[in-house]
């Protein structure tokens, strides 16, 4: 059984406060995009984890595909399976792929075993795997706060608009991002700001982690505005980096322009 766990994009993002348990509270529009990676489940005799693409940093057993069958595991009788995972979204790129992968596992899974566990309890299950976690289990355009793990419906649709996201090979994890910010309070309701028309969108739908990591890495900001002068109608940073990402009302002729950096490009679902 086989499925393709996608990757997200953040429309936005505020970094509203920290609280009281380390992590913060925020507010965005996450919404899905069709890079993906390929995640398999086979029978086995015993249980199994194997990559190929991408590396993955740390020991397999860590890896949240494993931890996601051991969350089962625990509230079920599962047999054992033979999982592999074909790494192509790039790690630590403010995708959300780990994310993914992980909401994917358990969606399989439940599949797989014939569970028939509803996306309420899926979420839940998600949640205990990482913040963003459970946004996977619906994939679907979400207005999201707290952690990042509660959700509420959002107007917006973006079907039939072409993305273009670009990977500078520039790793920034979590902690070197947050080492930058200063949280406050949000400047425009962010769900409101989205109902405006897209080129409304370059000057009120910031993404809080911009400031200082474009200023640590200005190669990131060059990108952006190189995607403005393509024609994008929006572009921003996605999650906390290191991915920029351009919004067009059609696909964009870029040449050899990021030749030098990962790229994808698609129509937006």
């Amino acid at each position: 059984m086989v499925c393709f766990p996608n990757a997200k994009i953040n429309i936005g993002l505020q970094i509203i406060e920290k609280r009281t348990d380390g992590f913060h509270n925020l507010q965005s529009c996450f919404y899905p995009v069709g890079w993906s990676d390929v995640l398999e489940v086979i029978p086995a005799q015993q249980f199994g984890f194997s990559s190929s693409g991408l590396a993955i940093p740390g020991n397999a057993d860590g890896n949240l595909c494993v931890k996601a069958y051991q969350l089962l595991q625990r509230d079920f009788d599962l047999t054992p399976v033979q999982i592999h995972l074909l790494k192509i979204v790039p790690i630590g790129a403010g995708l959300g792929g780990g994310s993914a992968d992980a909401a994917f596992a358990l969606k399989l899974l439940n599949d797989f075993y014939a569970l028939n566990l509803t996306s309420d309890v899926l979420e839940n299950y998600t949640r205990q795997l990482g913040s963003d976690c459970a946004f996977f289990v619906q994939n679907k355009p979400q207005f999201c706060f707290e952690k990042g793990d509660q959700f509420a419906d959002i107007e917006l649709n973006l079907k039939g608009k072409f993305i273009v996201l670009v990977y500078p090979n520039l790793h920034i994890s979590t902690a070197e991002a947050y080492a930058g910010i200063r949280p406050q309070a949000a400047q425009a309701n962010l769900n409101e700001v989205l109902k405006m028309p897209l080129t409304a969108w370059r000057e009120l739908v910031k993404n809080d982690f911009e400031n200082h990591l474009f200023f640590k890495y200005p190669l990131l900001a060059h990108l952006k505005t190189q995607l403005y002068e393509q024609g994008a109608s929006y572009a921003s940073m996605t999650g906390s980096g290191s991915t920029i990402y351009g919004i067009f009302e059609e696909a964009p002729d870029l040449q050899n322009l990021f030749d030098a950096y990962t790229v994808w490009k698609g129509e937006l679902f």
